[in-house]
């Protein structure tokens, strides 16, 4: 198949945020048979088919190469060691969770990894055995744990509600994830003060293993083109000032001190400058200073499309076979 092919959240939170970015880019679904439909079309860009699978499923098919984009969390995409296989291009900004290593509140001399580590070694000499941690993310938790030298444990994957492991005696400690810790408090688990594995959000992720065909490039590069734009557009600010003689010198203090950018042609009555939202005032400020008889106006854009697409070159980048030496 030759489209593009983007999986989305089939249900839940994460469907209707994952929705509700795209759509902030002019992207809309389009499910012609109904919302238990699981495949749609994408208005707002051609040539993309939609999946609409568990995001745990989409990682799987990302990795594989069945899909090549799609919108998942970035936990289990590294739960999958995905870095050789998939590319995050964006970080989404919801969905927001947090991998961590949570012990007993009842271990008051226990807040560090450490202090894991003393514990460990301690336990396995008094009882024999190892301390168990039960996670789903036994990929995770063994390279957190290597990283501190910790080795006096073993993984009891956990298959149902891992943070009530402890109480039920099935394990000494848990690694999972959590959005408020909550759960974990309600549990009387503690998150130790280093142990967060990994800080996790909703990210669009290309494949790196799917049939890259010229036509799912091109498609690529329009939805991409499209979330870059909006990305863009709600960074910056336009802000229109009357053309004078004295605008080239001023633009080019605006381009290196505020990264701004010149949207209009020389020659038209007034100059249409895009400044980084952060930078606004202190533009404004300048061009008071040096043309302090224009008229300064700002709007706030709805997409700004450049030539420099960083989302998709990002993605090219990676897809590029590497350069061999001479």
């Amino acid at each position: 198949m030759s489209d593009l092919i983007l999986a989305i959240p089939s249900k839940g939170r994460l469907q209707e945020q994952a929705l509700d970015y795209l759509a902030d880019a002019g992207l809309r679904l389009n499910q012609s048979r109904g919302v238990r439909d699981y495949t749609a079309n994408l208005t707002g860009v051609d040539g993309v088919s939609v999946s609409l699978l568990s995001a745990a499923e989409i990682a799987d098919e990302l990795i594989s190469g069945r899909v090549h984009l799609g919108i998942t969390g970035e936990d289990l995409l590294a739960e999958q060691s995905a870095a050789n296989r998939a590319l995050v291009v964006e970080r989404l900004g919801f969905g927001r969770a947090n991998v961590v290593v949570a012990v007993p509140r009842a271990w008051i001399d226990v807040s560090t990894m450490a202090d894991l580590d003393d514990v460990a070694a301690s336990f396995h000499s008094k009882h024999h055995r190892k301390l168990r941690v039960a996670t789903k993310f036994t990929t995770l938790a063994r390279e957190f744990f290597a990283s501190h030298g910790i080795a006096d444990y073993r993984i009891v994957e956990s298959l149902g509600a891992t943070e009530g492991a402890p109480a039920a005696g099935t394990a000494e400690l848990i690694v999972d994830i959590t959005t408020t810790g909550a759960t974990l408090t309600a549990n009387d688990l503690k998150i130790l003060d280093d142990g967060t594995i990994l800080e996790s959000q909703a990210a669009l992720a290309a494949s790196l293993r799917a049939a890259w065909t010229p036509k799912a490039r091109a498609s690529a590069q329009a939805l991409l083109g499209r979330i870059a734009a909006r990305a863009l557009a709600k960074a910056s600010q336009v802000v229109q000032v009357q053309w004078d003689k004295s605008i080239d010198a001023v633009l080019a203090t605006l381009q290196r001190d505020f990264g701004a950018r010149l949207l209009s042609a020389p020659g038209r009555s007034d100059a249409s400058i895009l400044i980084p939202e952060k930078f606004v005032t202190a533009a404004v400020l300048h061009l008071r200073q040096e043309m302090p008889g224009a008229a300064v106006t700002t709007q706030a854009p709805n997409q700004v499309f450049t030539s420099d697409n960083r989302i998709y070159q990002l993605l090219e980048q990676a897809l590029s076979p590497p350069k061999s030496d001479p």
